[in-house]
């Protein structure tokens, strides 16, 4: 039985049923509906919009239907409209006319809105927790490696010397505003819509801010048209997943680069890995490859979100319906990705040697050694010059900064003494960089230990 048949004199048609229907995406939110009733019953019992006995008997009935549905003695009527519509009908099978009066003074409009939000909060707590994870996964391989040279890179070309500590406080800290982007659309979320009505509230005297109290809502929607016809809390939570993934999609990238041959930097786990049908020797990062894959599928849903909502007209539209999926699929792609990353992180083998060896060979110290020469009083361009020089000699002569004879340096400028050995050692390159964000093992294991606090 259709909540709207009243107006109808005949069944909707099969197949347009099926296409109207919600029930097989909206049926995960069935404890957030009955938690939702479960407040309104109460709500109007309180407010003497029904008898308190009624109201006593709904609130058991539905936590019932609760119980029975964990524990799998219901079954969640595929063919039912919604899960709005299947748990009504529920409860009116089990308590007759009784439960019948359970949607009084609401509409569906501001039940989805409420049961959608209340979802969404735990969800979102969900997220955070993960998301901590990885980031406490992150700062502490960072004070393990916190002195492990290996080259920065911009333009994917050996630039300048960090350490690999440092390089994961950087995704560490890009993390950190992730979690304040997830706080943000949680305080967005945390506003109760029930009380909204269809769009313009109701007449009987209700007190929205005992359903709020009961469902723990900070805040209540202060217009009824706003609360039922906006999804803007569904697309901010979108965006700051596809922005989480964005992170997870670059650091993925890196990762698929450093466990080539050509960088072998790290090594993944076994668990952590795959092999190929074909070639024996492989062993495949397949699950940052499906992380980064997945990012595109998280960026959909966002797109879906705003598309659907851009051009609809208050209050609400049954295109709103196209919001639960979107969102669903969002949030649970995130959480799956985060799952696999974040062992994937804590198990990865680390070379450091490899990651010396690749910034010693790259030149990565050649701007410390045109500092070496400006800090004994020659202008910067002459030093840029004389050090460019050298570098092409090392080349031609398949040798390093560290390895060319003194003699070699003072032939292209006398300035240069022993001294320069010791500037363009990678670890005094790295370690005297202790400006406030530079990449000293001081200064990594000081960041490392701040994020740490921040999340706790």
């Amino acid at each position: 039985m259709k909540l709207w048949a009243g107006r109808f004199s005949k069944e909707i048609d099969k197949k347009t049923n099926d296409f109207n229907s919600s029930i097989s995406f909206d049926s995960r939110m069935y404890r957030e509906d009955i938690e939702g009733s479960i407040a309104h019953a109460e709500m109007i019992g309180e407010c003497g919009i029904i008898d308190k006995s009624e109201s006593a008997a709904i609130i058991e009935g539905l936590k019932g239907i609760l119980a029975d549905i964990d524990s799998g003695k219901l079954t969640i009527d595929p063919n039912a409209e919604d899960i709005h519509t299947f748990i009504e009908g529920e409860l009116t099978q089990r308590l007759g006319q009784t439960g019948k009066r359970l949607h009084t003074a609401r509409s569906r409009n501001d039940q989805v809105a409420v049961d959608i939000r209340l979802y969404l909060k735990k969800e979102i707590l969900n997220l955070k927790a993960q998301v901590k994870e990885l980031i406490t996964v992150l700062c502490n391989k960072a004070k393990q490696y916190a002195d492990a040279v290996m080259p920065g890179y911009t333009h994917l070309q050996r630039a300048q010397p960090i350490t690999f500590g440092h390089h994961l406080m950087a995704y560490a800290e890009m993390l950190l505003r992730d979690l304040d982007r997830l706080e943000c659309a949680y305080k967005h979320t945390d506003s109760m819509p029930l009380g909204c009505g269809a769009l313009a509230t109701t007449t009987y005297p209700i007190d929205r801010t005992i359903t709020a109290r009961l469902l723990g809502f900070e805040n209540i929607c202060q217009n009824s048209l706003d609360g039922v016809s906006d999804r803007d809390f569904c697309m901010e939570l979108a965006s700051a997943l596809s922005i989480i993934m964005v992170h997870l999609s670059r650091f993925s990238e890196e990762i698929i680069m450093w466990c080539s041959w050509e960088f072998k930097f790290v090594e993944l786990d076994d668990a952590f890995s795959t092999g190929s049908s074909i070639m024996p020797q492989k062993k495949n990062p397949d699950i940052a490859e499906l992380v980064r894959g997945k990012s595109g599928r998280v960026f959909g849903d966002l797109m879906t979100l705003l598309t659907v909502m851009k051009g609809i007209a208050l209050a609400y539209n049954k295109d709103m319906q196209e919001d639960k999926e979107a969102v669903f699929d969002a949030v649970d792609t995130v959480k799956m990705c985060l799952t696999a990353f974040t062992p994937m992180i804590d198990t990865m083998r680390v070379l450091p040697e490899n990651m010396r060896k690749a910034a010693a060979n790259g030149f990565i110290n050649a701007t410390d050694c045109a500092d070496y020469l400006v800090k004994k009083g020659l202008p910067f361009r002459d030093a840029y010059k004389a050090t460019g020089t050298l570098v092409a000699l090392c080349i031609e002569k398949n040798t390093t900064l560290e390895e060319l004879p003194i003699d070699e340096y003072k032939k292209i400028c006398d300035t240069f003494d022993e001294g320069v050995y010791e500037a363009i050692s990678l670890e005094n390159c790295v370690n005297g960089r202790r400006a406030l964000g530079g990449p000293a093992s001081v200064n990594v294991a000081a960041q490392a230990e701040r994020v740490l606090k921040a999340i706790n």
